[in-house]
């Protein structure tokens, strides 16, 4: 028998390793490179709309790198961790407020997620905080009270926090099987040897002092920022083409009427339709003047604030395919049932 411990690997073509490599970098190229020969004015106001949406979640995205690139230089990602110890029902609880009153969007939370899954921190309180996180923020709730009213904006709050409690509990409730125990995609996170709030290290703070740990936030910094910027380029830029080539008239003849029927519709069209927190909150505000029930509008909000292409693309890029498929079954049915509970609420 041929010895074929050393046998070197089959070597692959160019354009295999590129594909495989850089295949999202492609994708964008490939997009825009079609829309500058077909249509070129839909490509200026792609490359403008993906411009500004990079500027506008660019101090949360920095911000949350940074924190994660500072945790894993300072040995400090253990000790974050730890905080999420204790019984299910506290970290679950705990990451759903946090969630509901954090200041990240959906996309510049995802370093923090992929630390937090990287350091074995339970699934439950992880998916709590992840769910709750995009649908409300400080200025959200404020922007939202003056389109759409103090009620409204305590309803949104309380359906973050309420999406997050019952996403958490659901993933504790399939915690047991197979596709719930590594979540993270190969080579996404710290991997098996990743820092756990079971062994953490003594953390260094004044981490720059020493020229290791210099070079590993640099690194790490980097890795992160090319990560989410080839994700979040392909998402705001078929983001953008969805705004140009849906029409809002599709939207507001879906998303009219009452009852529970158009709370279903509009959990559904938030998903492929909602355009922005802030953007969205007009069209609900008209749409609600035009006699659509409040809790089809709550529902809207809600699920397309969890689901729009910015945020699932990015949590495609970070988890499994059958995690991915929890989140969005979550983050539907939970909107689903926030809508109808304040529509029940509306006519009490």
């Amino acid at each position: 028998m041929a010895n074929t411990c050393c046998t070197p690997a089959p070597k692959t073509s160019f354009l295999v390793t590129l594909w495989r490599d850089h295949r999202v970098w492609l994708a964008s190229l490939v997009i825009f490179t079609l829309l500058v020969i077909f249509d070129r004015v839909q490509a200026s106001a792609s490359l403008d709309k993906v411009w500004v949406s990079l500027l506008h979640t660019a101090p949360y995205l920095l911000l949350s790198i940074g924190i994660a690139a500072w945790a894993g230089a300072s040995d400090a990602d253990g000790l974050i961790a730890k905080a999420f110890t204790g019984t299910p029902a506290l970290m679950i609880f705990l990451g759903a407020v946090a969630g509901g009153f954090s200041p990240f969007c959906s996309c510049g939370v995802i370093p923090l997620i992929a630390a937090l899954l990287a350091m074995r921190v339970p699934l439950s309180a992880v998916m709590a905080f992840w769910l709750a996180s995009p649908v409300m923020d400080p200025s959200m709730f404020f922007l939202t009270s003056g389109v759409l009213g103090f009620e409204f904006a305590i309803a949104k709050t309380i359906a973050a926090v309420g999406l997050g409690l019952f996403g958490g509990w659901s993933v504790h409730l399939l915690s047991g099987t197979a596709a719930l125990r590594d979540p993270l995609k190969e080579g996404v996170g710290g991997g098996c040897g990743a820092s756990t709030a079971q062994g953490t290290k003594p953390v260094v703070w004044a981490f720059w002092k020493d020229a290791d740990r210099r070079e590993k936030f640099t690194k790490e910094a980097i890795k992160t920022t090319l990560f989410l910027a080839k994700w979040l380029i392909l998402a705001f830029l078929l983001e953008s083409l969805m705004l140009a080539w849906i029409p809002a008239e599709m939207v507001t003849q879906a998303l009219g009427g009452t009852g529970v029927g158009p709370i279903a519709v509009a959990t559904f069209v938030g998903v492929p339709a909602y355009l922005n927190g802030y953007a969205a909150l007009p069209l609900i505000g008209g749409l609600i003047e035009q006699g659509m029930a409040p809790g089809a509008g709550l529902a809207f909000l809600v699920a397309g604030g969890v689901t729009s292409l910015p945020a699932a693309i990015a949590v495609w890029a970070l988890v499994k395919p059958k995690v991915f498929g929890l989140y969005i079954a979550l983050s539907l049915s939970g909107a689903f049932m926030a809508g109808v509970l304040f529509q029940v609420w509306q006519m009490v």
